[in-house]
C-alpha cells in the first residue's frame, strides 16, 4: 500500500474525513478510547468526528459526560482517556494491571505501597459515598487530614491508581474544576470480566477506527505486549 492511500484510509476510519455519528458517546465507542490528557482538546477531538447535522459543540460533548455516557479516566498507558461508559470496566480490567506493574519503581520513589493505597481507598470511598463529587484539591485536603501526604506527585499517583483499580473516575466539572466520583455509583454495573472477550472487542474497535495498522501499532496504542496484540487479532 502506498503511503498516501494508507493515510487516506486511516483518516476515513478515524472519522476525520467522514462523520456518521450523531452522538459524542458513539464516536468515543467507535474509537475505543480517545486521548484526554488535555481536557479541552479532547472535546475538540470528539466534536471533529460528529456528523455536521448534529452541530457539535463542547457543551454537546460535555453533556454526554454529565449523562454518564462518556467517562474520563486512566484506562491505558497511565494516560487520561475518554472511554464509553459501556466499555470502561472491561478496558480497565484488561489494560491497567500492566500499567500498575510498570509503575512499581515510581511508587517506591514516592513511598507508596499497598498499605497507603488501601488506606487511601477507604478514605476516598467514605468521602465520595452517596453520590458526592469532590475536586482533586478537596480530596488532597482530606488525605492530608488523615495523615497521607500528597506532596511530590504522591496525590495524583494515588488518584490514578485508584482509578485504574476501578474505584473512582472523573465526574462532571464543578465550575472550571473537574471532580471525582465513585465509579460504582457513577456507572453502576457488575464487574464481570472475560479477558479473551475484552481483548477481542478492543482489537476490533482499534482496527475498525485506526486501521490499516499492525499488531505493533495496536500494542503501542493500548499498552499491550505484541504477543497479546497478535492474540487479539487471532
Amino acid at each position: 500500500m502506498e503511503v498516501r492511500e494508507l493515510i487516506q484510509r486511516r483518516l476515513f476510519h478515524q472519522m476525520v474525513c467522514r462523520q456518521v455519528y450523531q452522538k459524542p458517546w458513539e464516536v468515543v465507542h467507535h474509537m475505543g478510547a480517545m486521548q484526554a490528557q488535555d481536557y479541552y482538546a479532547s472535546l475538540l477531538a470528539v466534536g471533529l468526528r460528529i456528523s455536521r447535522d448534529a452541530r457539535a459543540t463542547a457543551k454537546l460533548v460535555e453533556r454526554d459526560i454529565v449523562k454518564k455516557k462518556i467517562v474520563r479516566t486512566w484506562p491505558m498507558r497511565g494516560t487520561l482517556h475518554l472511554v464509553a461508559a459501556t466499555d470502561v470496566r472491561a478496558m480497565l480490567a484488561l489494560l491497567t494491571p500492566r500499567v500498575i506493574r510498570s509503575s512499581a519503581g515510581r511508587y517506591r520513589q514516592l513511598e507508596l505501597d499497598e498499605a497507603v493505597f488501601s488506606k487511601a481507598r477507604g478514605i476516598i470511598e467514605k468521602a465520595l459515598a452517596g453520590g458526592k463529587m469532590l475536586t482533586r484539591l478537596d480530596l488532597y485536603l482530606i488525605f492530608e487530614k488523615e495523615g497521607i501526604s500528597t506532596n511530590g506527585q504522591r496525590g495524583i499517583h494515588i488518584l490514578a491508581h485508584l482509578a485504574q483499580k476501578a474505584v473512582i473516575c472523573f465526574g462532571p466539572k464543578l465550575g472550571k474544576q473537574p471532580t471525582f466520583v465513585l465509579l460504582d455509583e457513577w456507572i453502576p454495573g457488575a464487574n464481570t470480566f472475560d479477558p479473551e472477550e475484552s481483548l477481542a472487542t478492543l482489537t476490533k474497535q482499534y482496527f475498525s477506527s485506526h486501521g490499516p495498522a499492525t499488531a505493533h501499532d495496536f500494542a503501542t496504542w493500548a499498552g499491550l505486549t505484541v504477543g497479546d496484540a497478535k492474540r487479539g487479532i487471532g
